[in-house]
């Protein structure tokens, strides 16, 4: 069973097999440059560009080239002009069949069965048949000059043959013309005779207009020469008039601005000696405003110091004068009472004693009372010391910082005239010497204190305790 199974399956992949290739031998296909001529039942058909069944035995097909034909038309025998002269003509054609159904079937009927050369040469006859007739037509002329022309005639003439044929005359180009007797060469001697006279009698006026423009020129060009010179050589003497006076001009501005630049640098030296004397000015009075600064913060400090001692004065002296006095009076009311206890008797003594001794403490606290008075005028008195002191001690620093720009000056340049006995470096130091004395009034106009008042006061606080001690 299995057996006959796979024998049925080969015999119908055969049967496919050979069915397949039947229908394709039956399959025809014509390319774009070919038409496929069917006939048989189904009577004659076009195919072009596509395919179809052939099916055999009772149709059959043959193919039609439908590519461009070339061919060279060139007659064996002379073609006569209208004038006579017998001349040769090669040309060549382009001819295919066209490209619908009923001319490729009258092409088929008339080419199908005849070889590609002998297609050629019915179509060769039959151009060259028309040929003759329009080179008959013609002159030897029209046809060397005009060759579209020719071809645009034999394009209309062999249209309705070639129509007949199913054909079709894409173009038409003439190669060659040419004669035996020479007429073609000869044609265009008089043209040339004639051209070579123009060309002659045009030499011939170039020659002389060249002639008489070089004359001219040279004329021109010797004027101009001239022209030149003359213009040159004035040229050259304005030319010099201008450096001259240019160059006066240049030596009078450099004098000018020699004298300027000389006059500048001057005034540059002064106002730059003038600006250094403006700085270390403020230099030296910010230098003193500094120290004034300093002065009064240390007045300050040293006031806050004796307002603070002449509390401390009177937070310990006063007040242990005070608890002594109170001690004592204590001490006394209590030995008072004692004695008062102990003797009436003796009440008298101890009173006076008593009183002796309240005499004796309310003399010491008046001592000690004084003395306070004394040491609070003292402080006083100092204060006033101690700013003399402190502005002679710091005169040197001030005299110092006023002088410090000196020594910062890398160099110094003197001038003199002779005139002044002062100039020189004894200038300078007479100058500082100035500045120095200036001290005490730049002192008092900084700190509104008079230094003779200040001097007096010392003076006074001096003599003071001796007079005091005279009055006790």
């Amino acid at each position: 069973m299995m057996n006959q199974i796979v024998l049925i399956s080969g015999l119908s992949v055969l049967a496919l097999i050979l069915l397949i290739g039947i229908l394709a031998r039956m399959y025809r296909k014509a390319g774009p440059n070919e038409a496929l001529i069917v006939y048989g039942f189904r009577g004659p058909r076009v195919i072009k560009g596509h395919g179809t069944v052939i099916f055999p035995m009772v149709e059959n097909c043959r193919e039609l080239s439908l590519e461009l034909m070339s061919f060279d038309v060139a007659p064996q025998q002379d073609l006569y002009t209208k004038q006579g002269v017998a001349v040769t003509v090669e040309a060549v054609a382009q001819i295919k069949v066209r490209s619908d159904q009923s001319s490729i079937l009258t092409a088929a009927e008339q080419f199908l069965s005849k070889a590609p050369q002998q297609r050629e040469g019915l179509i060769r006859l039959v151009m060259e048949g028309h040929l003759r007739g329009i080179i008959g037509q013609l002159t030897v002329e029209q046809i060397v000059k005009e060759p579209e022309m020719v071809g645009d005639r034999m394009r209309g003439t062999c249209a309705d043959d070639m129509s007949k044929m199913g054909l079709e005359v894409i173009s038409f180009t003439i190669k060659e013309v040419r004669d035996k007797n020479e007429y073609i060469s000869n044609m265009g001697r008089p043209d040339i005779a004639r051209i070579k006279r123009d060309a002659e009698m045009a030499t011939a006026e170039a020659e002389r207009d060249t002639a008489i423009l070089r004359a001219t020129a040279t004329r021109e060009a010797a004027v101009a020469k001239a022209q030149a010179d003359q213009d040159r050589v004035i040229a050259e003497t304005a030319s010099q008039t201008r450096q001259a006076e240019a160059q006066r001009d240049l030596d009078i501005k450099k004098a000018e601005y020699t004298e300027q630049s000389r006059r500048q640098e001057a005034q540059a030296d002064k106002a730059y000696e003038i600006q250094t004397n403006i700085m270390q000015q403020q230099v030296t009075a910010e230098q003193v405003k500094v120290q004034q600064v300093e002065k009064e913060g240390q007045i300050k400090v040293q006031e806050a110091e004796i307002a603070r001692h002449e509390k401390e004065l009177i937070a310990t002296v006063l007040k242990e004068a005070e608890i002594s006095r109170q001690r004592i009076e204590t001490m006394a009311a209590a030995e008072k009472n004692r004695l008062t206890a102990e003797a009436e008797g003796r009440a008298a003594a101890i009173r006076t004693q008593g009183e002796a001794e309240a005499s004796i403490i309310f003399q010491k606290g008046e001592a000690e009372a004084k003395a306070m008075t004394v040491k609070a005028e003292a402080y006083q008195g100092w204060n006033q010391a101690a700013v003399v002191d402190k502005l002679l001690t710091n005169m040197a620093d001030v005299v110092r910082a006023m002088a410090e720009p000196l020594s910062k000056v890398d160099k110094i340049t003197i001038v003199s005239t002779g005139n002044d006995g002062d100039a020189g470096v004894h200038k300078i130091t007479g100058d500082m010497t100035k500045i120095a004395a200036q001290v005490p009034a730049l002192f008092e106009a900084l700190s509104g204190m008079d230094i003779k008042q200040l001097m007096s006061n010392v003076k006074a606080m001096k003599d003071k305790p001796a007079n005091g001690e005279t009055k006790s």
